[in-house]
């Protein structure tokens, strides 16, 4: 195993500084519209789904990092607030697709705009830019 040199080790130090920065941020910001940090994460991987705009309990199980138990209680609290709503897939009547409402939209939009204004703040910090978006 290679010994980290005192630069990697601050570059790693920073690094971790500056996402939970923005992890502190997020936190912050999402609980000011009236949800939980992992009611924001829901509705962003329901819209940032790749090539659809629902996805599947275990999909979003799986980007959350999560038991499935888990996030079906948390899509039903996020139906209850009128962000989600849960239907049968036609293709395939085992699965259940969590597609985003109008107000989880609305939301959702609002965040993403804050988070990606954030994100953008930290271009610069890092020795690899972020993501421009």
């Amino acid at each position: 195993m290679d010994v980290l040199s005192k630069k990697e080790f601050e570059a790693l130090s920073e690094f971790r500084f500056q996402l939970r920065r923005f992890e502190r941020f997020s936190e912050n910001i999402v609980q000011t519209y009236g949800i939980t940090p992992l009611q924001y994460l829901l509705l962003l991987h329901i819209k940032g789904y790749p090539d659809r705009d629902f996805a599947t309990v275990g999909e979003l199980a799986e980007r959350l990092q999560a038991k499935p138990h888990g996030v079906v209680a948390l899509i039903s609290r996020c139906e209850e607030n009128g962000l989600v709503q849960r239907r049968q897939s036609d293709g395939d009547k085992r699965q259940v697709e969590v597609r985003l409402l109008e107000e989880g939209e609305r939301v959702l939009s609002q965040l993403a705009a804050l988070h990606r204004t954030e994100l953008r703040s930290l271009n610069g910090v890092f020795p690899i830019p972020l993501i421009n978006f």
